[in-house]
């Protein structure tokens, strides 16, 4: 029974080990709305399109940069109009998930 008692002790430990790596910190989840934004910008090591990367810029710069377009001080030709679907919360949120990202 000694060895029937280990293989329970490894299976139990393998389903919590597999366990905490399922359920990882919510801050890996990306926020509502960042698919929208790789659409058009790629990612910093993509080739260069045109259109800005915005991953690993500073975060704070980034969030006053898309405030800036939803209230119109920034000019923009699109992002004026993207902007104005997202809540102040919502930008602090992907200004935040973006520049952590390189």
């Amino acid at each position: 029974m000694i060895c029937g008692a280990r293989s329970a002790s490894a299976f139990l430990f393998g389903v919590g080990v597999l366990a905490g790596a399922s359920s990882g910190p919510a801050a890996e989840t990306p926020p509502a709305g960042a698919s929208s934004c790789s659409g058009c910008h790629a990612p910093a090591k993509a080739a260069a399109t045109g259109i800005p990367a915005i991953e690993g810029r500073d975060p704070a710069a980034l969030q006053a940069l898309l405030e800036g377009f939803r209230s119109g001080t920034v000019p923009a030709t699109l992002m004026n109009r993207i902007m104005l679907g997202f809540s102040a919360e919502e930008i602090a949120a992907l200004a935040q998930w973006f520049g952590k990202k390189s």
